[in-house]
């Protein structure tokens, strides 16, 4: 079979087992009545991936070809998410948070290395064909958003978006990628000088922070950060929160949030073909300030919007979220390997996913964690009617707005284009 074929199902696979629950999550957790513990269980991912792709990185340069760390990772994630699964299944309403938590982190803690994993098996494989990799790539790359959104549809579609069943069909999907895995190209062990530890991690990066530019982009992007998590860990259980006023549920958001949710993510899609253009008319800050303004309406519309007439803004919500995550995301990486030299860019992009996946939205999904539970749990907890459970989230909504357009704000007043003295 065509190596772009084989890759295309090697990324379709990789972010179906992403997509099975990261949006869906929520709803099953506050359905348990671990609703406050959310923000934990994605916060979770942002410490992960601060080391443990680096980890498995070193084990695929020196000791393992990448395809089968790649394949370990998979299998290992996927017996840990099954196991999640089996126990969420088994106690309903009783499971604990410490061992389903406990077990959760396992999974995530090898799957987020594979990311990293399958895009240098990708990589690799193109090169050996002698395939440009920066056109090759992209189009392969797009069927992993199409896999994320394939199993969000299946599991809103098969009524698992409140049951630990949407954990047992990514478990099952990491085992099904574990094993596609070994039939990809064998990836050589790289040979000669390898890097430490220290370099792996990216810490040599760290120099760049004397660079007033840089140093200001970085710490936005730790605030911009805390923005990346929110809205996956807690859009779903907000919209189905609608079921609990008799007008709303029977709404297709209230039944079929995933699906609506999904919608975001073909934004996503859509909105990486835009980026070169507003990069060379506008320039990295005037991006920037796009994509914080998008998290700005990004919030801004779910507090304002319902699932009945109003879902017209929850449309809204979800089309702006394209320009949202990728107009910073994809285009602070492209900056980033503008303006840094060759010797540290790859220490200088981790540096970047660490500010953002990491740091920023580990911090932020916990003050987001801190604010739901003052202003929707917790009154939930103390039996408050559905509307007053839905003005909880609203208020919520508006104050991670009110959050974005301060950052926009200084964003605007501190950060210099490079071409500013």
């Amino acid at each position: 079979m065509n190596i772009k074929y084989r890759l295309t199902l090697l990324n379709f696979l990789e972010f179906a087992v992403w997509g099975a629950y990261l949006t869906s999550m929520g709803t099953y957790l506050a359905g348990v009545g671990l609703g406050s513990h959310i923000g934990w269980f994605y916060s979770v991912q942002g410490i992960v991936s601060i080391f443990m792709p680096a980890l498995m990185g070193i084990l695929a340069d020196r000791w393992m070809e990448g395809q089968r760390v790649l394949s370990l990772c998979h299998a290992l994630a996927g017996v840990f998410m099954i196991s999640a699964s089996i126990y969420g299944y088994e106690t309903g309403t009783s499971a604990e948070f410490g061992f389903l938590f406990s077990l959760y982190t396992l999974s995530v803690a090898f799957f987020m290395p594979t990311i990293a994993l399958s895009y240098s098996v990708a990589y690799s494989a193109l090169e050996k064909e002698g395939l440009d990799t920066v056109k090759a790539f992209p189009p392969i790359r797009v069927w992993g958003t199409i896999g994320f959104i394939v199993t969000m549809w299946i599991v809103d579609l098969c009524g698992l978006q409140s049951n630990s069943g949407q954990w047992m069909v990514s478990g099952c999907l990491s085992l099904v990628m574990a094993a596609y895995s070994l039939t990809m190209p064998r990836m050589p062990i790289k040979k000669g000088e390898h890097k430490t530890l220290f370099e792996a991690l990216g810490l040599y990066a760290f120099r760049l922070f004397l660079k007033p530019r840089i140093a200001v982009f970085f710490a936005f992007a730790m605030l911009l950060g805390f923005c990346l998590q929110i809205s996956n860990g807690y859009a779903n259980p907000f919209i189905t929160s609608f079921g609990s006023i008799p007008e709303y549920q029977s709404t297709f958001g209230v039944q079929h949030a995933n699906i609506l949710i999904s919608l975001s993510q073909v934004s996503e899609t859509l909105c990486i073909l835009l980026i070169p253009y507003f990069l060379s008319r506008f320039g990295i800050k005037k991006v920037v300030l796009i994509a914080l303004m998008g998290w700005v309406l990004r919030f801004a519309f779910f507090g304002l919007g319902n699932p009945g007439g109003g879902v017209w803004l929850f449309l809204l919500s979800m089309i702006v979220y394209g320009v949202a995550f990728d107009f910073f995301n994809i285009s602070g990486s492209l900056f980033i390997n503008q303006e840094t030299d060759e010797s540290i860019r790859s220490s200088a992009q981790g540096l970047f996913m660490m500010m953002t996946n990491g740091l920023g939205a580990f911090v932020g999904t916990l003050v987001a964690q801190a604010v739901i539970n003052h202003y929707v749990f917790t009154p939930q907890a103390a039996g408050a009617s559905g509307a007053e459970v839905i003005a909880g989230w609203q208020t919520c909504w508006y104050i991670f707005a009110a959050y974005s357009l301060v950052v926009a704000i200084l964003f605007g007043l501190l950060f210099k284009n490079p071409k500013e003295n």
